[in-house]
């Protein structure tokens, strides 16, 4: 058993984040990922057109300026320490064992897509993935695909099939804010600097009238309360209803009345945590859906830590990354008194 102060579980963005803040305060460390990269989420799970949406000053990691151009199972506790077993895939599934006085979970809560069970889905004819699994629309050309969501993946990935020729239908019906990355820039930045949330939301919503006019023209709906309320009251935009009442082969119902045939589907509908699969915690920090029981949670009980969980993006990790390092720079301190 190899013997650490600190494991981070993820190499995503806020497992680098709290290692790095770690590394800096001289507090030892090592980061397990079950991939066979760092970031697997942008390496592996984005689609070819994927771009930055927000301004990079509010996406930087601690101590690391986002760079000029483009970016390139078992746990107990025992002892007052934290156990994790894990295999190390370049060495024929070796078991390795290493014990921790603190754990950080920095898996985030994008872990796995998320595909939302749907009445007669089983019977679908057509082809059907993840956002998470979607690159581009070549496979789809000539075809008609049916978008479920739009949030950002599912309004650009819509976009992104029409230019490969795809009929392309995206089903949504929460209402919903539709801000284009400037309007977003100058919400975020007028609360940076001390504005008041309900007048940047009135700014905000003034700025996308003037810019797209009467948008229930194109089937939406803009919703009573602000976009940036909305975010910080939920920690994120809201689930949306899928509208859907039943699938028969390639046929869509759905709940307005209306019926389609589509050859694929697309899911852009979030993501989950995968935390409750392998931590065992007896809920003293997240809850059986894998997430903390309160967004602003990063710090639990004996030890145990998690960043990348408030729903913030790279900003609400940076955050998370530091008060973890400085955290446990902390106790370490006042043990090293108290000894």
């Amino acid at each position: 058993m190899e013997e650490v102060e600190v494991i981070v579980v993820g190499a995503g963005p806020a497992g680098l984040a709290t290692s790095g803040c770690l590394n800096r305060l001289n507090i030892s460390n090592i980061v397990l990922e079950k991939e066979d990269c760092c970031g697997s989420l942008w390496k592996k799970r984005a689609y070819d057109r994927l771009k930055l949406h927000l301004a990079k000053q509010f996406c930087q990691l601690p101590h690391m300026p986002y760079p000029q151009g483009k970016w390139s199972r078992l746990l107990r506790h025992e002892d007052q320490k934290w156990c994790v077993t894990a295999k190390n895939m370049e060495s024929n599934d070796v078991l390795e064992v290493y014990s921790c006085k603190f754990l950080v979970v920095a898996t985030g809560e994008n872990s796995e897509g998320y595909i939302p069970q749907l009445s007669g889905f089983e019977s679908f004819k057509g082809e059907f993935m993840h956002s998470s699994k979607y690159e581009n629309g070549k496979a789809f050309s000539g075809k008609e695909v049916l978008v479920i969501g739009c949030g950002n993946s599912g309004m650009e990935i819509a976009y992104d099939l029409t230019n490969y020729n795809v009929k392309t239908s995206i089903c949504v019906r929460n209402p919903v804010h539709v801000l284009t990355t400037e309007i977003v820039f100058v919400g975020m930045f007028l609360l940076k600097v001390g504005f008041p949330l309900m007048l940047v939301d009135m700014i905000v919503v003034i700025l996308s009238i003037l810019r797209y006019g009467n948008i229930s023209k194109y089937g939406f709906k803009r919703p009573k309360q602000g976009p940036f309320r909305t975010k910080n009251i939920t920690g994120r935009t809201p689930p949306l209803m899928l509208g859907i009442k039943n699938i028969e082969g390639k046929i869509v119902k759905f709940e307005n009345g209306e019926v389609n045939s589509f050859d694929g589907i697309i899911f852009a509908t979030g993501y989950k945590s995968t935390v409750n699969y392998w931590l065992k915690d007896e809920n003293l920090l997240f809850t059986e859906n894998g997430m903390p029981k309160s967004r602003n949670d990063w710090k639990g009980q004996n030890g145990l830590y998690c960043a990348g969980f408030s729903g913030r993006g790279l900003l609400g990790i940076s955050k998370d990354a530091e008060n973890i390092a400085n955290d446990i720079s902390f106790v370490l301190d006042e043990n090293k008194r108290r000894n």
